[in-house]
């Protein structure tokens, strides 16, 4: 009857959240909130509900996209209020309207990432960008489901600027897709000692949508 799509964020503690926890916290939500979804058929019926470019474990966002598919018209503010009073703290709907046009995943082109890395001076986060930037290719590996991969994570890179927050990353959604923690990795071989004692850089996805030139729209436009 009415497909609805939604951006919501997670903050906080709730970035340490996985992508399958997030998933049973909202079923669990939208059953609390008495919102009427519809299911698929067969034996084991599932809410329709689609997710699309989920940020990984460990990554906070403001732009996490999530697509519900209604048994019965409902108005989309009441919906995000709804879910809002259920939802585990940190996980807010910030964003509802009416689905339409071309499909959500077809939509995420493109991220906005984030990387703070405490305690490095600007001048210094301005060097890195550049180094990143003037990189022909970096090559890093990550462990996956089918085994260890290698790849360029300079290819995945559209642009690359410091700002008082970090090192901020317009990250083209390509296969494999270039993850915020990858970048580090390469950071690491490319400036090993500027980065030796970060631990734990925090990485923030600020946008996610199709690509205009080297920006990042928004989908629900």
């Amino acid at each position: 009857m009415q497909k609805l799509r939604l951006r919501h964020v997670k903050r906080g503690t709730a970035r340490f959240a996985s992508h399958r926890d997030f998933g049973r916290a909202l079923e669990r939500a939208l059953r609390r909130a008495g919102i009427p979804m519809a299911y698929s058929s067969g034996f084991s019926p599932h809410p329709r509900v689609s997710y699309a470019g989920a940020a990984p474990t460990g990554a906070a966002s403001e732009a996490e996209y999530v697509e519900l598919g209604l048994s019965e018209r409902c108005d989309p503010e009441k919906v995000r209020e709804a879910l809002n009073r259920v939802l585990p703290p940190g996980f807010d709907v910030v964003t509802i309207v009416e689905a339409g046009g071309r499909p959500l995943h077809e939509l995420l082109e493109a991220s906005w990432w984030t990387i703070e890395l405490p305690g490095v001076d600007p001048a210094v986060l301005a060097q890195l960008a550049g180094i990143l930037r003037d990189a022909e290719q970096v090559e890093v590996t990550r462990m996956t489901k089918k085994g260890e991969r290698r790849f360029d994570v300079r290819a995945g890179l559209i642009k690359v600027w410091a700002s008082e927050d970090g090192l901020e990353l317009v990250v083209r959604h390509s296969e494999p897709l270039v993850r915020p923690d990858d970048v580090v990795a390469a950071l690491r071989l490319l400036a090993p000692d500027v980065l030796s004692e970060i631990d734990a850089p925090l990485a923030t996805r600020r946008a996610q949508g199709p690509l205009i030139g080297d920006e990042v729209g928004d989908p629900l436009a």
